[in-house]
């Protein structure tokens, strides 16, 4: 239970939503800013604006996935006002709170570094990367169904990268039948592709594997898909980026060459906004507990 931890939550989109859910079903006091717009009610919440003075008690800082612009903006759909994080807002937690993000950029760890407040970036953690993989990939299979005119059985499918998505991508595309093929370049991925029953292949050799491409998943972020790779694959080959922002595609020249490519980060929050919230929040909630826990202890 988290009865007596007082949990802010600063923006965010639909998958906020279950988070807060979850910590009112656990009896967590909870502080909303930037939800002026909500039409929810949630037992032991209540809405605030962001001052100095409303974090002063706060266990936990809860910041939705993308964290806080390099400006510190954050971004609330639930809300019509400008929030913006600032050092005087976060030095103002206690030095034993936490503050919760799905990443930060140098912005947000410079606030938390000059403030001495610990920051978990939650999309590091592999048990909620593995988690989210799953409504990737459904999102992925949409978009193939979406912007090709051919089955996915049957079809040549390349995957770029053997992480925590791509490992998921490529076993999925394989048990609806199409011909994968995937890229990577350390020894133990590429042992893996040949143990899962798939055809691996060196990124350096990227190129001699498009010419009959019929869709091509990219999940590494950095520009791997150029224009000397794309001049070797098919005019009506598809390409799905799904690398965070800028991916790794030289859309430019995908464009001019008349190849469809689209960039598609953060799939989870679009397609199964409910399903990647319920994600967070059991972790989120755990890590929360876990956090009272020692707390305790060492008081």
């Amino acid at each position: 239970m988290l009865t007596g931890v007082h949990i802010a939550f600063i923006g965010g989109d639909a998958r906020q939503i279950e988070v807060i859910k979850k910590c009112s079903e656990l009896d967590a006091t909870i502080s909303l800013i930037g939800f002026n717009q909500l039409q929810s009610e949630f037992t032991g919440a209540s809405k605030e604006q962001l001052t100095p003075e409303i974090l002063k008690d706060v266990n936990a800082l809860i910041l939705p996935i993308v964290g806080t612009s390099e400006e510190g903006l954050v971004e609330g759909i639930f809300s019509d006002q400008k929030i913006e994080l600032k050092l005087e807002h976060v030095e103002q937690l206690p030095k034993d709170a936490i503050i919760y993000t799905g990443m930060a950029n140098s912005y947000l760890r410079k606030l938390a570094e000059e403030s001495n407040i610990s920051l978990v970036q939650l999309l590091d953690r592999d048990d909620v990367a593995i988690y989210n993989s799953i409504p990737t990939i459904e999102g992925a299979i949409m978009m193939a169904i979406q912007n090709t005119d051919i089955t996915i059985h049957g079809s040549n499918v390349i995957v770029l990268g053997l992480g925590r998505v791509g490992m998921t991508l490529a076993r999925t595309m394989h048990c609806l039948g199409a011909h994968v093929r995937v890229g990577a370049r350390k020894p133990e991925h590429l042992a893996r592709i040949y143990e899962m029953g798939l055809v691996p292949f060196h990124l350096n050799e990227l190129k001699a594997h498009v010419d009959d491409c019929d869709i091509l998943y990219n999940t590494i972020p950095k520009q791997i898909v150029t224009a000397q790779v794309m001049a070797n694959m098919p005019s009506n080959a598809l390409i799905i980026d799904l690398a965070s922002k800028p991916g790794g595609t030289d859309f430019r020249f995908a464009e001019k060459r008349g190849i469809k490519a689209l960039l598609a980060p953060g799939l989870p929050g679009i397609v199964a906004p409910k399903s990647a919230g319920r994600i967070l929040a059991n972790v989120v909630t755990q890590l929360i507990m876990d956090q009272k826990s020692n707390q305790e202890e060492t008081s």
